[in-house]
């Protein structure tokens, strides 16, 4: 599948999910996030081109999103995945929440949703 395409559906089912969230409902939530893992693994798997791809959502106008794509790639492009992150964790919110947590666990060492 084009890479674009999947960071299309990537981007879409991350914000699909988090107004699920935000709505209270967890099944439908669930469902969107089963939708852009699998988007994520498919452009992982084409390593460096899925990867830039996926970067490209550091600019997305929606914070999940952006949040989502830095926490997949903070081992391939570290210093622009956390200034996303950075950014994201100084204002308040459970997103600003989850970046925080990204950012406390790749400082301890302890995150690593891609593989070396």
């Amino acid at each position: 599948m084009n890479p674009k395409v999947l960071v299309e559906v990537f981007a879409e089912h991350v914000a699909a999910q988090t107004d699920a969230i935000f709505r209270g409902d967890a099944k439908t939530g669930n469902k969107h996030a089963r939708r852009y893992l699998n988007a994520v693994d498919k452009l992982l798997t084409l390593g460096d081109t899925g990867r830039d791809a996926l970067a490209s959502l550091f600019t997305h106008p929606r914070m999940d999103v952006r949040v989502k794509a830095a926490a997949y790639l903070l081992r391939y492009r570290t210093a622009e995945a956390k200034a996303v992150l950075e950014e994201s964790a100084s204002s308040e919110g459970l997103i600003p929440f989850i970046a925080s947590e990204v950012l406390k666990n790749w400082e301890k060492g302890t995150w690593a949703l891609e593989p070396e």
